[in-house]
């Protein structure tokens, strides 16, 4: 069955390989003419997702996003039954401990130390590293099919926001040699990531006979922080 995401559908063309891009459901349509509000002064803005203008704040983020994703994907090899889940699961362990590597090698190469934990820019940001975490945690209390639910679905969803996160840094940081690389690797790799997060999913639904959303609970989208700007 097919699935309806909600959120913004971002035109396609903007990436290599035509994956359909979403923000969160948080984020709704623009009305025709509705003006975006401006970013935040030190961040730059595109399609409504906001990224710190700073290199060291943004690299931060793509560290602590890279964190994030191995260690949800380690907890899914030890909670999911499910041979497509682990196989997800093993792909993001792996892609995202090379692209974090990559991160941390370019921020020795310049000369600067990323923290563990990015520090809140603001109260929006402070609020998504709390849900991460509580979010984090309800996924240690799930196993078998109520896991893989919560986890395939978040995974859709936060994909949906670092690719928009990305896009943001590309049109707006002015980003040259090795950054403008690593930028360019993750916008042909986290769509991947996505689409391959879309697929399993719609394979738990159908093995549920479930055409909806899967578990509405899951609100875990790591990839929001410093999220959309809201229109006005």
């Amino acid at each position: 069955m097919k699935r309806t995401l909600n959120g913004v559908t971002l035109a396609a063309v903007l990436f290599t390989g035509g994956v359909s891009l979403a923000q969160s459901a948080a984020s709704p349509t623009p009305a025709p003419g509705a003006k975006t509000a401006a970013a935040p002064k030190g961040t730059v803005e595109f399609k409504g997702f906001v990224v710190p203008a700073d290199p060291k704040a943004f690299l931060e983020r793509l560290h602590y996003i890279n964190q994030s994703e191995i260690k949800q994907a380690e907890l899914a090899q030890k909670n999911s039954q499910n041979p497509d889940v682990q196989s997800y699961a093993k792909m993001m362990v792996d892609s995202h401990t090379t692209a974090d590597q990559k991160v941390m090698d370019y921020a020795k190469s310049q000369n600067l130390k990323l923290a563990e934990m990015p520090k809140p820019a603001n109260d929006m940001e402070k609020k998504a590293m709390a849900a991460d975490k509580a979010d984090m945690e309800k996924l240690q209390a799930l196993k078998g099919a109520p896991f893989d639910s919560m986890y395939m679905s978040a995974q859709v969803g936060a994909h949906d926001a670092a690719i928009g996160k990305v896009m943001a840094a590309q049109h707006g940081m002015g980003a040259t040699g090795e950054l403008a690389t690593l930028l360019t690797n993750l916008s042909q790799e986290l769509p991947k990531h996505r689409d391959m997060a879309y697929q399993t999913l719609g394979k738990l639904d159908e093995a549920m006979g479930v055409g909806g959303a899967g578990m509405q609970g899951g609100t875990m989208d790591h990839g929001s922080m410093g999220g959309a700007t809201k229109t006005k």
